[in-house]
């Protein structure tokens, strides 16, 4: 089968090829999926270029992309819950690290039916970036009538947390830039903030949350415009340190001046580190097809122009997702 692999670390154009390899084999729990759209992310040009190596190790030529939409074509003995032919999607778990690709079996507990009224291309853009946002968001107890400022509301995940936190019924204010202003004030968001003509300091303050996908001093910005007892949850920022033990950081104490700040505001700060969770994909699905949640698709590339996909995604200029079809 054909799959896109990294082959060495560095630039994409130089690093990422299209190769002939074996298809995968199935364990018990696994399904394998005939691909029709992987969604690409920010974290796959990250581990090309060499970024990440330190904290995800990987035995080069390794397959690329960790969102999928496609088809059951097999299952494991163990496998219950998904029969042949069912459309389905994932955010696979690193050890099956490898969605753009022909074929990629996945733990099927990791797995949901996609959202009917969907494409197999917008279903593949939903995965990591609404996963990555429920956990963020319900990491601090997200609730009706909260005041949260959701940074990079143009972004995969700013995009998808707006429309969850409005399903949530909390009042949701956004910074993006100038041109995606009435893009994101369609999300739904109750005041958009114009970074660069506006300070968001100055509008957002008094907050219940902030959501920092941005990280650097916007983490410790989010302290001066939150209540007392407010919460930060990132997904950038230095791990809070029940985290840390999760990524098996031993030892691991909190920065000073984010510990100061914790305290002086009695908030609560957390960093979610995303699991794959097909229960959570499942809501994702319920949410979709009753139109709380739109997919949001900026451009889709065949299969073949995958690397120029790739070259583009780092160019950050996308509006949503960017998706490979193999339809």
């Amino acid at each position: 089968m054909k799959a896109l692999q990294i082959v060495k670390y560095g630039e994409i154009k130089d690093s990422i090829s299209i190769n002939e390899i074996e298809k995968p084999s199935l364990k018990p729990n696994d399904i394998l999926v005939e691909v029709k759209a992987a969604s690409l992310n920010p974290i796959d040009y990250k581990m090309v270029e060499g970024k990440l190596k330190d904290m995800i190790s990987l035995n080069l030529p390794s397959t690329i992309g960790f969102d999928v939409s496609g088809v059951v074509v097999e299952k494991g003995s163990d496998v219950k819950n998904f029969e042949i032919g069912d459309e389905v999607y994932s955010r696979v778990p690193q050890e099956q690290m490898g969605t753009v690709a022909e074929f990629v079996s996945v733990n099927s507990d990791l797995v949901a039916k996609k959202p009917k009224n969907s494409s197999f291309e917008e279903a593949a853009g939903l995965p990591l970036t609404g996963l990555t946002a429920i956990q963020a968001l319900e990491s601090v107890g997200i609730k009706e009538n909260d005041r949260i400022l959701i940074h990079a509301g143009s972004g995969g995940v700013g995009s998808f947390a707006i429309q969850y936190a409005k399903a949530k019924g909390a009042i949701v204010y956004t910074t993006t830039s100038s041109k995606n202003v009435d893009w994101v004030k369609a999300l739904g968001a109750d005041r958009v903030i114009d970074y660069k003509t506006e300070d968001y300091k100055e509008v957002a303050n008094n907050l219940d949350i902030v959501f920092d996908t941005l990280g650097n001093d916007y983490t410790f910005d989010a302290f001066e415009i939150i209540k007392e007892g407010g919460k930060v949850t990132t997904i950038t920022g230095p791990p809070d340190e029940e985290t840390a033990k999760q990524m098996g950081m031993t030892d691991y104490k909190l920065p000073e001046q984010l510990s100061k700040l914790i305290i002086e505001k009695s908030a609560v700060y957390k960093l979610t580190w995303m699991q794959p969770n097909g229960e959570q994909l499942n809501a994702i699905t319920k949410m979709v097809e009753n139109g709380d949640i739109k997919p949001i698709v900026d451009l889709i590339y065949p299969f073949d122009d995958a690397i120029d996909a790739y070259e583009y995604l780092a160019t950050g200029r996308a509006q949503g997702k960017v998706i490979i079809s193999l339809s």
